[in-house]
């Protein structure tokens, strides 16, 4: 099985330690592309305006001056065009993608880009801050559970239109509580934060921030999962239409254009 890794946290994160530690638990032939800086936030964005470069550090290891979705296309487009890799690795992050946070995540949107160019594959995040060691990320709970769970999934197969979403809780290995197949979560606390400051000419700059404030979620959610302590696994899909409202609107709205009133 031939395994490319990717991120948004940067070709020097200790995620991607982790990462490699569970794809290599898996195979030989491991793969490393990876953004040159951090890439937090960037969704599934393709760099279109700049041009991209590559660096080789190693055999099988480079760094692109782009997005997670930049790294998985130039992966498969370039570097391993002769040899396609079998699975892609997006992750680990730092920190949980769960809830809202897939519509931000670059990690996501790593798995998103393999998944979308016909490659099974599966985003991986490390939830940390739950505890009252709070600033310690337990990167030893996902390198411990990772590489089972991942066998499992690939023994049970799914869609190619489907992506999957494995959060580890913020616990040591021993303390996990078992695997659940969760729903995306919504949270019902959880706000962003601009913090606005100055700087040495007077002119104001921000950082955007969450709060980390703990809701109440329903049980089956990848929420309820991570606060609870079990590893979460939640299929995410590529087609975001919602047929409950299309299937309403149709007889509604389908036919000639309504004129204004």
């Amino acid at each position: 099985m031939r395994i490319l890794i990717t991120n948004d946290d940067g070709i020097h994160a200790p995620g991607l330690v982790a990462a490699e530690r569970i794809a290599r638990a898996l195979t030989d032939d491991v793969w490393v592309v990876a953004p040159e800086t951090e890439q937090s936030g960037a969704s599934h964005s393709l760099t279109l305006t700049v041009p991209l470069r590559l660096r080789e550090i190693e055999k099988k290891r480079f760094a692109v001056t782009g997005t997670p979705t930049d790294c998985v296309m130039m992966a498969v487009a370039e570097l391993m065009k002769d040899a396609r890799p079998d699975l892609v690795i997006s992750g680990v992050n730092r920190g949980s993608n769960i809830a809202d946070d897939v519509t931000y995540s670059g990690t996501i949107a790593g798995a998103m880009e393999g998944c979308a160019l016909g490659i099974p594959s599966v985003a991986l995040s490390q939830a940390y801050g739950f505890g009252e060691d709070w600033k310690t990320v337990r990167w030893n709970c996902g390198e411990t559970h990772g590489p089972g769970v991942i066998e499992k999934l690939i023994g049970i197969g799914w869609p190619s239109d489907v992506l999957m979403n494995i959060n580890f809780p913020d616990c040591e290995p021993a303390e996990v509580k078992g695997v659940e197949v969760t729903e995306q979560g919504k949270r019902d606390l959880q706000t962003a934060t601009l913090d606005r400051r100055v700087d040495a000419r007077g002119n104001p700059y921000y950082w955007i921030g969450f709060k980390r404030v703990r809701s109440n979620p329903p049980m089956g959610s990848d929420l309820r999962a991570i606060y609870e302590g079990r590893i979460s696994v939640t299929p995410l899909h590529l087609n975001l239409t919602e047929h409950r409202v299309r299937d309403r609107l149709k007889p509604l709205l389908d036919g000639p254009s309504p004129p204004r009133k």
